[in-house]
């Protein structure tokens, strides 16, 4: 009997202290967790982190908004989006993975996009101005070489690279995702590659309503969209696309993604102001530790992305095999992989 009420005693005492090593553990992930989420010291905390951030320009200052999530002050992730013209709503999907991994990110939307301020005034619509005006978000939310890290997607990913080219200095890690460094090599590959593996006579007409600038014929929408976005920009069926993909479309600026852009996803059109421009024989001097993120059924060629992390003396290449332009999407888990572990890496010291 004094045996087992021994044993009783010997097996409470081993399951209360189980508990409390329990508790303990709970309190320690409690804290970790109450610190990265805590804005209790930051002034935006009554806006629950979201910051308009005045822009000078030639024309004017005007405001850009941006929201800050969690709390790092060794990893802040600046987030470009696309378009031009287009949100950060196409990043939402960061919500997913980041706040895991205890990575502060910031959504932006760029002057003339979403809830930014929309002065419409195209002679603001140059790569030069926007650099400048990421230079000026970078330092309203005091992000500096210790701990900014700049994420650009398609043409975020084309200003990404040209902050890098003027303000590297600044950078702890650069992340340019589904672009290529040059417009032309990206317009043969959409000519050569992607093009002819459409069904040829849906490639035939839309080529001859771009021939015809036959571009508000709903006909060219319809067409692309069902025949190429659903291949190479978002690999679902329409009615699956995430909400925030197509919220995003709803809340694209149109005149200047056709300013800039034009209207062809096969190119840049007519006069629009990205037409020829190319940065590959300037990679070699981005010294940043660089990612570039390319997938398999992207509309830009992930072989000549690969070769631009080549061309970095820091880079490194993370190929999403499932995923095409949103590959954020539809590659996610290779996706969230690889850039979690690129930014570790960074921040660890043990990049190479």
């Amino acid at each position: 009997m004094k045996s087992n009420i021994f044993i009783l005693c010997c097996f409470f005492s081993l399951f209360f202290s189980c508990i409390e090593k329990q508790e303990k553990t709970t309190d320690i992930e409690t804290d970790c967790t109450s610190i990265y989420m805590d804005y209790s010291n930051s002034k935006d905390q009554f806006t629950g982190g979201i910051n308009m951030i005045p822009i000078k320009t030639a024309k004017g200052t005007f405001n850009v908004w941006t929201k800050r999530v969690g709390n790092n002050p060794k990893i802040k992730v600046l987030l470009l989006h696309g378009g031009p013209g287009g949100t950060h709503e196409l990043f939402e999907c960061f919500d997913g993975y980041f706040p895991n991994e205890e990575i502060e990110y910031v959504y932006y939307d760029q002057l003339d996009s979403y809830y930014s301020d929309k002065p419409n005034d195209s002679t603001l619509w140059t790569t030069d101005r926007f650099v400048e005006e990421v230079e000026q978000v970078r330092k309203a939310l005091k992000m500096d070489h210790s701990n900014f890290y700049l994420l650009g997607q398609s043409w975020g990913g084309i200003l990404a690279m040209e902050y890098a080219l003027k303000y590297q200095d600044n950078l702890k890690g650069l992340i340019i995702s589904n672009m290529m460094a040059s417009i032309p090599e990206y317009e043969k590959y959409a000519a050569e590659v992607l093009g002819p593996q459409l069904d040829p006579e849906v490639y035939k007409e839309i080529k001859d309503m771009e021939a015809n600038n036959d571009f508000e014929n709903p006909r060219y929408a319809e067409l692309v969209t069902t025949n190429y976005y659903t291949e190479h920009v978002l690999r679902m069926p329409l009615n699956s696309w995430p909400e925030s993909i197509t919220r995003g479309f709803n809340h694209l600026n149109p005149s200047i993604y056709i300013y800039m852009q034009g209207y062809s996803e096969f190119g840049v059109t007519g006069n629009a102001s990205l037409k020829g421009w190319d940065v590959s024989d300037r990679l070699k001097t981005i010294n940043t530790p660089t990612l570039m993120i390319g997938a398999t059924y992207d509309t830009m060629d992930p072989k000549y992305m690969e070769w631009m992390s080549n061309q970095v003396p820091n880079g490194r290449f993370l190929l999403c095999p499932n995923g095409s332009h949103f590959s954020q999407y539809d590659d996610q888990k290779n996706y969230f992989k690889g850039l979690i572990s690129f930014i570790k890496d960074v921040d660890s010291g043990s990049f190479n």
